[in-house]
């Protein structure tokens, strides 16, 4: 898995490469906080790349959105596949997130 964070005027944005499996999610953590400190504006994750999501991933987008919702800021998820969005549907986060 590969993560790519740009900033852009008033949002940054993370570009989510390959696989978000167990490992991955693991190596994204350092990553993370540094998208945590970020959490008072916009955040974009763009799922256009990401193949697959675990459990592990997911939490790691549960983790955003609690720094991001403590900060007053927001989490965008933009471009996931239909088997994304379709396990997003099946665990309620099409419902937690905003999704472009």
């Amino acid at each position: 898995m590969e993560v790519n964070i740009t900033k852009q005027s008033n949002e940054v944005i993370a570009f989510l490469i390959g696989r978000m499996d167990t490992p991955a999610a693991q190596e994204f953590a350092p990553q993370l906080e540094a998208l945590e400190e970020d959490a008072r504006g916009t955040i974009v994750l763009d799922c256009k790349d990401l193949t697959y999501i675990s459990s592990s991933g997911l939490r790691i987008f549960l983790t955003l959105r609690k720094a991001a919702a403590e900060k007053g800021g927001k989490i965008i998820v933009r471009s996931i596949n239909d088997e994304i969005r379709s396990v997003f549907m099946m665990t309620g986060f099409l419902n937690l997130f905003e999704i472009e």
